[in-house]
């Protein structure tokens, strides 16, 4: 059963590509699938657009802060929307950003 599951995940990570993502003033590589990649692309152009104009609004914060500014608007946001398929496309985006995130530290 174990060989079946890791047969599984391999293929799984071999249809995986390679996409080098902005957030702010850093790249990140991380893997997607294809089907996945111009989802993850809309939504961080929204992410790097809005960072764009906290910096512009909220002069002498830290890419942090603005980032933190962005992430809170992004919530609140898809929340106001009611749009379901919104809200999880968003949150599968984010979900694999942070993952990629968190396998950098």
């Amino acid at each position: 059963m174990a060989g079946e599951q890791n047969k599984t995940l391999i293929l799984i990570m071999q249809a995986l590509i390679p996409v080098n993502i902005v957030i702010g003033d850093r790249t990140y590589r991380i893997k997607a699938s294809p089907d996945d990649e111009e989802a993850i692309r809309r939504t961080l152009k929204t992410i790097n657009d809005k960072i764009v104009e906290f910096k512009t609004q909220f002069a002498g914060k830290d890419m942090q802060d603005y980032i933190a500014m962005v992430m809170i608007w992004y919530a609140t946001q898809a929340g106001a929307e009611n749009s379901p398929l919104l809200e999880k496309e968003m949150a599968d985006a984010l979900e694999k950003i942070e993952a990629q995130l968190d396998k950098v530290k």
